[in-house]
């Protein structure tokens, strides 16, 4: 199993955003005889075959039944990770220095951005030489962008009293030393050029990305350390299992959906609160003659499991836990519960995975927030919510959770791997 290790951490280095890691999910399943699709066509497919379907930053592959589907099991994530992303017109000038600005994606532990090597990461939007829109995805690994932190000497009190940063004034990286210029888009558009050819840039969606690579980490190099891990870890886990998929069943639908923007709340396109799990649902059911009590008995007698990386127990700040929900790094997979829905466990769903990790002899582990703190949320609610399909919401404990470097335990990868796979082909 050491293979699909080494295959996860080239994953986390190869999708620095959405984007790129469903560009490498495509390759991954067209390895695995998935066919592509598009939703600008209609659909024409062979039961016992095998698809997958993009929508910017979110995917959704699917195995078909041998006959017309009864039951489903899907396995659902997001591609998305919380970062600071470029504003429309992000250059400017400071002295003898030219910066770029930022605004803040998602909730990112802000101050593990400052002193590190960054680079630039995402789309853009081109004409080329014939003046025709062209999109694509960069990843501007050669130039090192930095956020310098103040000097102790000047912030005397920083390790008493905390660092606190302004998301306008603080967060803005350095790009190099040059002359005062005025167009906002001048530095940028040179950059771009080191790595494409095109006639003028249309648009853009750019994150500052860490140029750090993963690595294994521990005594043992028992853990592993990337940008991302919060949510490829999920991500690559369900993909791999959707892999281990060689024989169609005669009943059952399986798969894996990823959208985008989980991390601002899902309300988009490409972001679980969108159409785009319920129109690949109508295009199977239209392709395959089913009619509309059948596509609602399909969607009653589905499974999904929401798979989101889970707080494991910081050994520094024990009394940010439960004291009898402490999830710990290599002890196993961890069934999220929340009185109030924000994970979508009930008790129906989550002896699904009970049973599951009992039959493959799996740690398990629980996980609720204290009462007197806030609870997160994932993609798992919206899905039960918005198809009314029974959903449990499960993941890896990892630390340093929505910083520019988390950690996770390689043997909790393996397990879900293991787990995930079973859930598709026994559930």
């Amino acid at each position: 199993m050491a293979h699909i290790l080494s295959d996860f951490k080239a994953f986390l280095d190869q999708s620095p955003t959405a984007w790129h890691a469903v560009e490498q999910l495509g390759n991954r399943l067209a390895v695995c005889d998935f066919s592509p699709l598009t939703e600008n066509e209609k659909w024409k497919l062979e039961p016992g075959k095998k698809y997958f379907v993009s929508r910017g930053g979110a995917l959704c592959a699917f195995v078909l039944p041998k006959a017309k589907p009864e039951r489903a099991v899907i396995l659902a994530s997001h591609t998305d990770s919380p970062a600071l992303k470029l504003k429309p017109q992000p250059s400017f000038q400071k002295e003898n220095m030219s910066l770029f600005g930022v605004e803040v994606y998602g909730s990112p532990l802000l101050s593990s951005w400052l002193n590190r090597d960054l680079a630039l990461a995402g789309r853009v939007v081109v004409t080329n030489g014939n003046h025709q829109v062209e999109e694509r995805l960069v990843f501007l690994d050669d130039v090192a962008l930095f956020i310098p932190q103040l000097a102790i000497h000047l912030d005397r009190e920083v390790n008493d009293k905390g660092l606190v940063l302004n998301k306008q004034e603080h967060l803005c990286p350095i790009v190099g030393l040059t002359e005062e210029g005025s167009d906002p888009l001048h530095s940028l558009e040179s950059l771009l050029r080191r790595h494409l050819s095109f006639h003028s840039l249309v648009s853009f969606e750019l994150f500052l990305v860490p140029l750090e690579p993963s690595r294994f980490v521990g005594s043992n190099n028992e853990m592993v350390a990337s940008y991302r891990i919060d949510n490829l870890a999920s991500v690559h886990a369900c993909i791999t299992a959707m892999g281990y998929v060689k024989q169609p069943t005669d009943h059952a639908l399986q798969m894996a959906i990823f959208w985008d923007n989980e991390e601002i709340g899902s309300n988009s396109r490409e972001g679980a609160a969108s159409p785009f799990l319920s129109d690949v649902l109508q295009h199977i059911g239209h392709a395959l003659k089913m009619d509309v009590e059948e596509m609602l008995m399909l969607k009653n007698n589905a499974f999904c499991v929401s798979v989101d990386m889970a707080h494991a127990l910081n050994p520094n700040y024990s009394k940010k836990h439960d004291p009898h929900h402490q999830p710990l790094l290599g002890k196993g997979i961890v069934l999220k519960y929340n009185a109030n829905q924000k994970y979508a466990s009930n008790a129906l769903s989550a002896a699904t995975i009970v049973q599951a990790c009992k039959a493959l002899n799996l740690a398990q582990q629980s996980f609720v927030c204290r009462s007197d703190m806030p609870c997160g949320s994932t993609v798992g609610p919206i899905v039960a919510q918005g198809t009314g399909i029974n959903t449990v919401d499960i993941g890896c404990p990892q630390l340093s959770m929505h910083s520019i470097r988390e950690v996770m335990a390689c043997q909790d990868y393996m397990d879900l791997c293991r787990l995930l796979t079973f859930l598709l082909e026994e559930v």
